[in-house]
């Protein structure tokens, strides 16, 4: 398909107008495809005769997920949504694209069989237009729209993500980068954004992207919404919308239309505007007005201990679980003293709630002025909250964290207490790099997580390789406490390009390794280490656990770039211990 008229207008809402030109309107508005076809089929009609040139097939939650259906209804609800488009489009030269929304994530189900059997029913009924619109990542759509145009070469795909005011999906996908991306896969006819934003702030941030010879669509809602009743209202207007959507056209954009809160009336003041517009009037080339900040030239004490050839010590001390902070203080103190290079804090670890990791690691930094590495696992924030706290830190001075997806609530607790987990370790530290490179005058030191005691070592250094190429500098390793362990090190150490700090968590007693072999995800421990703590004493237990965890620290001393202690059951003290025999160690 060319796109002969710049720019192509497409109709606006269905779901928000549906609901409000019908009496009694379905919760799952696709569901009126089958039930209510004569309300859907005017719907389409309205639109075109507000002179939008594209039309939307009412099918964005048409996937067994969001109906909470079998694949025969999923696809009886595509096939009526396609017949009632192309009946509406019947006798004109307006186009109709196939509309298909993201599929809420369930592990059990491959998404990509999922997208490629709603497009199979598609493509049987003869749509040959498509646009993916409202999603949070790409991923996926690249096979799928080479998919597309296997079955047909003359397809057209049209992508588009939705993006906060600073041009990230919920997930923290970029908006500039996937535009950079998609633009130059040949599969992939048009790309851009839609729905949670109004016209005035994707104008805005149009302007910060280049899209010169680049075939852009932004589609925004009304504008900002608001709830009355559990249910959202949008009050813009359609002469602001229009004239926001004339100046959005003036930057070159090739696609336009309307999201939520769009109705055909914003379509028919749309139109109207855009007739007038001229070609000389169109920006030929977007340079982008991009927000320039300085950047400050703050080094990172651990890669520049690294970077000399030394070996840099990294502590772990828990949260406390209620406001008595004064064990934490000193104790990070103390290990300061002793000769640790950084605290690392847990962030509320097998999600027990805890004192912040964030809020202690600026207070240690502050008052202490320890260089520290808080973890900030995916669970319980999004992407809004978790940028809010990237730059107190930042602002604070903290430049490390160790990012992590996070553990899960409790089975028993599920009930009372939900966990949130709106993105994985992986796509926070590609967020963060994306921050490191347009946000943070300083940028962080990203930290991973290394289980060496995964029994399928091949695919937590496969997982590991992804975390590089998506930020990651550094990785922190499970503990070490087996054979095995140490030569998934080994082997870690010649295929990974990032720096490694070696795990070691003393064993306290015979009792203690039993509980973590057992009981705690991740680690391992030795028959031959758990034998040596039978029928001994406290006292002869903490000469033994800091034996042990000087042999291991001399074991991998090679293969490390620092060492990564876990303190266990407030034991300082071991902890103290083992920092000065690792420092004969290194000398």
């Amino acid at each position: 398909m060319n796109i002969n008229e710049r720019p192509l207008i497409f109709d606006g809402a269905m779901g928000t107008y549906y609901a409000s030109v019908c009496k009694n309107p379905l919760s799952k508005c696709e569901l009126a495809n089958i039930y209510d076809r004569k309300t859907i089929l005017n719907i389409h009609k309205e639109y075109i005769n507000a002179g939008c040139k594209a039309i939307k097939t009412n099918t964005f939650g048409a996937n067994k997920i969001s109906l909470e259906s079998d694949y025969n209804t999923m696809r009886s609800v595509i096939v009526k949504g396609y017949e009632i488009a192309k009946e509406a489009a019947m006798d004109t030269d307006v186009l109709v694209f196939a509309d298909i929304g993201p599929i809420p994530v369930l592990e059990k189900i491959s998404l990509l069989t999922a997208y490629k059997e709603i497009v199979d029913v598609f493509l049987k009924l003869g749509a040959a237009n498509f646009i993916f619109e409202t999603f949070s990542s790409y991923e996926y759509m690249v096979e799928i729209s080479k998919y597309i145009k296997e079955k047909n070469s003359n397809a057209y795909v049209l992508m588009e993500l939705a993006v906060s005011p600073e041009g990230f999906t919920r997930i923290g996908i970029s908006g500039e980068k996937f535009i950079e991306k998609v633009s130059n896969i040949s599969s992939i006819d048009a790309c851009g954004f839609n729905c949670f934003l109004g016209p005035n702030h994707l104008l805005r941030y149009i302007k910060t992207l280049n899209i010169e010879n680049k075939t852009i669509s932004v589609m925004p809602n009304s504008g900002y919404p608001t709830v009355i009743n559990n249910r959202m209202f949008f009050s813009n207007t359609k002469e602001y919308f229009a004239s926001q959507m004339l100046e959005i056209a003036k930057q070159g954009v090739a696609i336009i239309g309307g999201c939520c809160g769009t109705t055909p009336e914003f379509i028919r003041e749309t139109v109207a505007k855009i007739e007038g517009l001229s070609p000389h009037e169109i920006v030929s080339s977007i340079k982008g007005e991009k927000i320039q900040f300085e950047k400050l030239i703050i080094k990172n004490s651990l890669l520049e201990k690294i970077r000399l050839g030394e070996k840099i010590i990294a502590v772990e001390l828990d949260p406390p679980m209620d406001t008595g902070i004064d064990f934490f203080m000193n104790s990070a103190k103390s290990l300061k003293e002793q000769g640790a290079d950084a605290i690392t804090i847990a962030d509320c670890p097998v999600a027990r709630v805890r004192v912040d990791s964030s809020l202690l690691a600026c207070k240690l930094k502050r008052e202490l002025n320890i260089t520290t590495i808080p973890h900030m696992t995916c669970r319980d924030r999004n992407i809004n909250a978790t940028k809010a706290l990237l730059l107190g830190l930042s602002i604070e001075g903290v430049n490390n964290v160790l990012v992590v997806t996070g553990d899960p609530v409790p089975t028993a607790e599920r009930d009372e207490v939900k966990a949130m987990f709106s993105f994985n370790s992986v796509i926070l530290a590609n967020y963060i790099t994306n921050l490191n490179d347009t946000t943070f005058s300083s940028p962080f030191n990203i930290c991973g997580a290394l289980n060496v005691n995964a029994i399928n070592f091949s695919s937590q250094l496969a997982h590991a390789k992804k975390k590089i190429e998506n930020g990651v500098t550094m990785f922190l390793t499970q503990p070490i406490l087996s054979k095995q362990a140490v030569e998934n090190l080994k082997r870690a150490r010649r295929e990974l390009t990032a720096k490694i700090l070696g795990g070691i968590i003393p064993i306290v007693s015979h009792r203690n390794a039993c509980f973590m072999n057992n009981e705690i995800s991740g680690i391992s421990v030795s028959e031959e280490i758990t034998e040596l703590y039978k029928d001994i004493s406290k006292e002869e237990a903490t000469i033994l656990a800091i034996k042990i965890s000087t042999d291991i620290a001399r074991e991998i001393h090679d293969y490390v770039d620092g060492y990564y202690l876990i303190t266990p059951f407030k034991r300082i003290d071991i902890i103290s211990e083992i920092i000065k025999n690792i420092g004969n160690i290194n000398s």
